[in-house]
């Protein structure tokens, strides 16, 4: 028996007593508990360690690839490092490729144990077999760091030039990452990223290549300036792709090349953008694409969601942004909730860019639809796409859509969503009326959730108001609350606005109506009638007592009460005063120093003459816009 035989029988004998990657998984997949499985990779484990000790070359391709199962799992795999080096410096391409596997999943660009892989890299990069130059371009273009990178440029530079398309295709996907790491580097890569896009029968090379020259022109604009000469070239080669006859290596879905096509469209929107002259060279075929490309499956909306981008960001002709914008209507009517949530996204994205919206206004009545979707994503992003499109045409219908969902959102929604409400409100009013139930609808639905600066604003919208306005805000309110409905009378914001028209205009709500006109019908109420008896001075009395003993009082409503209480004392008669002071008493010693505070002082003011007492508590004057005065002191 020669020496050859003993070696393969001893060999043999080694891999007796080592379990197979086969029964690793077996064994784990046949625990029945956590506990079970991590007792068998800590055994395994334990093993795997000890032969790594032993420098075992007959087994270790197979401990490495159980510990890279093992580390799949979640389970530690570190010590394993140092192993995977060595199976990189095999000469087997099957060590070698278990080896550069192992790399690039247990290690990364900011472990110092990668620096011992640079010559192993180096050596393969310049290997006769293009496979082992492929695994090593591989790895450097998943974990290449700084230094690595570049160590290791002049020969991805070289293999650029290859005339083996496999390695130019690994080699440019390589450069993709070198020049990410270090862009300094781009200069060398620039010339032979532009002869890639002769290679048009070799869509692998045209789609890493377009992919390498599309970073290059985020990098470097002076890239970008000189990629620009390209246009032609990409145009027809586009072109070709959705006119040409059927090819089933490239086809998808009856598509030719999606990925090639989606990747040419992201290159042509950066060279397009801002520029006159590329945009008309590529008007025509952004167009054929748009018209020939089938949208009945994924693969042709994703080629249609990026010509809609490119559409946009490009100085393109109305015409074909108005096809864009019928394109992405288009996906708002689609079933997939993916491909609506994708629509209304872009059409948020291009309304700012869009010089007229009369476009996007003809799909307003499928994004209401949008607003009632039953998915929280979809109708989040419906809602943000309606205020963008608000104007003073459409602002009645669109207001009356997000009252109706302001009703069924989120908590945290509804502070977001009333503080837009009422600033579009505010912006596009057809009067001031139509404002103000709207805001009062708000605060009817969401009041709890309101911000202090809401509230201060319908303050401020009132006191600026005419009188017959403040009469009918203040007999609304009064009556909103009167209905002793407990979930309106959680709404801190509805009280806090409430309890201040009374407190300021109680005189007017205990009057006849001073319009006729504005008593009539509430448009926002589903036009139930908002007449109603007057209250008498009592009546006002006991409904903000039982809002001070409600079940939804806090401090804050409380001062709010106690500031409307002794101004009523300078418009109700003898008696009601009375009442008011015995009520403002019982805070005199309250827990609270701010409430017991205004208690002493309140009480105080009883004891002054008449007309001191009247010009104290005396109506509020108009309330200015500080952002307003503020902008004009400025000059602005």
């Amino acid at each position: 028996m020669d020496s050859a035989q003993l070696k393969q029988i001893q060999s043999f004998v080694n891999k007796l007593g080592v379990m197979r990657l086969k029964d690793l998984i077996k064994a784990v997949r046949n625990c029945k508990t956590a506990a079970d499985e991590r007792a068998v990779i800590a055994k395994e484990s334990a093993f795997i360690r000890t032969q790594f000790k032993e420098e075992n070359n007959d087994t270790r391709h197979i401990n490495v690839s159980k510990l890279l199962y093992i580390f799949m799992l979640g389970y530690p795999a570190h010590f394993g490092q140092i192993e995977c080096l060595k199976l990189v410096a095999s000469n087997k391409f099957s060590d070698k490729r278990l080896g550069y596997l192992g790399i690039m999943l247990l290690l990364d660009e900011n472990q110092e144990v990668l620096t011992l892989v640079t010559n192993s890299l180096k050596n393969d990069l310049n290997h006769s077999n293009m496979f082992n130059v492929g695994l090593a371009l591989c790895t450097l273009g998943n974990i290449s760091s700084v230094e690595m990178a570049r160590d290791l440029s002049s020969e991805v530079e070289k293999l650029l030039g290859n005339s083996n398309t496999y390695i130019r295709k690994k080699a440019a996907l390589c450069a993709l990452r070198i020049i990410r790491k270090v862009p300094d580097l781009m200069e060398n890569y620039v010339e032979k990223a532009n002869k890639l896009l002769n290679e048009e029968k070799n869509h692998a090379i045209l789609l890493t290549g377009i992919t390498l020259l599309t970073e290059m022109c985020l990098l470097d604009k002076n890239v970008l300036n000189d990629t620009r000469k390209n246009v032609p070239r990409l145009v027809r080669i586009l072109r070709n792709l959705i006119t040409n006859n059927f090819s089933p290596e490239h086809d998808v879905n009856g598509v030719a090349d999606p990925f090639l096509q989606v990747q040419i469209l992201r290159l042509l929107r950066l060279l397009g953008h801002n520029n006159v002259e590329a945009s008309d060279l590529m008007n025509d075929v952004l167009a054929q694409v748009a018209t020939n490309t089938d949208n009945s499956k994924n693969v042709g909306n994703s080629i249609l969601y990026e010509t809609v981008l490119t559409i946009m960001n490009i100085e393109s002709e109305k015409s074909l942004q108005v096809m864009a914008i019928n394109i992405l209507g288009r996906f708002l009517s689609n079933r997939d909730n993916n491909i609506k949530y994708v629509a209304l996204t872009t059409l948020c994205q291009v309304a700012s860019i869009l010089t007229d919206s009369s476009s996007l206004q003809r799909h307003s009545t499928t994004i209401i639809d949008c607003i009632k979707d039953t998915d929280i994503s979809i109708r989040k992003r419906a809602i943000d796409l309606a205020f963008i499109l608000m104007n003073r045409q459409n602002i009645k219908v669109l207001a009356r859509e997000l009252l109706v969902s302001l009703e069924t959102t989120t908590n945290e929604e509804k502070a977001k969503i009333s503080r837009r409400l009422c600033e579009c409100a505010n912006r596009y009013k057809s009067n001031k009326r139509w404002e103000i139930d709207t805001v009062c609808r708000v605060l009817k639905i969401a009041g709890g959730y309101v911000e202090q600066d809401v509230i201060n604003n319908f303050i401020r919208l009132v006191t600026n108001s005419s009188t017959e306005l403040q009469q009918y805000t203040t007999n609304k309110l009064y009556n909103i609350l009167n209905k002793k409905d407990d979930a309106v009378e959680a709404q801190e914001g509805l009280q806090l606005a409430s309890i201040w028209c009374i407190g300021e205009y109680c005189d007017l709500l205990l009057q006849s109506p001073l319009d006729d006109s504005l008593a009539n019908i509430d448009e926002d109420e589903n036009n139930a009638t908002i007449t109603s008896d007057i209250p008498s001075e009592h009546d006002v009395i006991d409904l903000l007592e039982r809002l001070l003993e409600g079940s939804h009082v806090t401090n804050k409503i409380r001062q709010y009460i106690l500031i409307a209480l002794v101004k009523l004392t300078n418009k109700l008669e003898s008696d009601c005063r009375i009442r008011i002071n015995g009520l403002i008493s019982k805070y005199k010693t309250n827990i609270n120093l701010e409430l017991q505070q205004r208690a002493i002082e309140f009480n105080a003011l009883d004891n002054l003459n008449d007309e001191i007492r009247s010009v104290v508590l005396d109506r509020m004057p108009a309330l200015e816009n500080t952002k307003e005065n503020r902008k004009q002191n400025l000059g602005i």
